[in-house]
């Protein structure tokens, strides 16, 4: 079954940290993947923008189904192997409500997280502008400080929308990939507990990104925030 799928990803990007995620906790090991690196551009090339003509990283094929963004694939990984492996959509009408919320909103954490680290990771510091720079970190601080106060609300030892869901696929790389560039742990306490708490499911061990592991300190672009 695991041998019909096919993903191209890159180490560290959450959006393919998360459709890995997704595969472990399906138990689809054995699927065929490929790493590709973003540093040589090797997202632009033919292989990929003959399955994905966005050159974006994850592409991913079930069979002859292409599912290029990685919200939608997880989604249907659960639709498409619901009786196998960990069941990542909730049955109560409350709970599906809650996951599909956080999903949604762990997209636009992405984004707000992408906006500050890639800007200063990739504009030379001499080429910034101090105003985007400045609006950019405040949006960022806003969407932290809501996080803060959505884990406050969840009872200890606990995920996003009860029991582990693919909300929680969703938002957990985000938070590694906060952290990894520098997150204060003082300043967000509840974002931290929540990376404690889920940093050693097997499905996230498995799949943690391979070049994270002989330097997990990373970066300190988030230090400040």
């Amino acid at each position: 079954m695991a041998k019909s799928i096919s993903l191209l990803w890159g180490a560290g990007s959450p959006p393919c940290w998360r459709v890995m995620i997704t595969l472990e906790e399906k138990k689809l090991q054995g699927y065929k993947r490929k790493l590709l690196s973003f540093e040589k551009g090797e997202h632009k090339s033919q292989e990929v923008l003959e399955i994905n003509p966005r050159g974006q990283l994850p592409t991913f094929k079930h069979g002859e189904n292409i599912v290029n963004e990685s919200t939608a694939a997880c989604l249907y990984l659960e639709s498409q192997f619901r009786s196998q492996g960990n069941k990542l959509i909730p049955d109560t009408a409350a709970e599906q409500a809650m996951m599909y919320q956080r999903m949604m909103e762990g997209l636009t954490l992405t984004e707000k997280l992408n906006s500050v680290i890639y800007y200063e990771w990739f504009v030379p510091e001499d080429e910034r502008h101090d105003t985007a720079v400045k609006r950019n970190r405040e949006a960022l601080k806003t969407e932290l400080r809501l996080w803060e106060g959505y884990l406050e609300k969840v009872a200890a030892g606990s995920y996003l929308a009860g029991a582990f869901s693919l909300a929680d696929v969703i938002v957990f790389p985000n938070i590694a990939y906060a952290l990894r560039f520098g997150l204060s742990v003082e300043r967000y306490p509840k974002l931290a507990k929540y990376y404690r708490l889920l940093k050693d499911r097997p499905s996230i061990k498995t799949s943690w990104p391979p070049h994270w592991l002989p330097s997990p300190q990373g970066y300190d672009t988030l230090k400040n925030l």
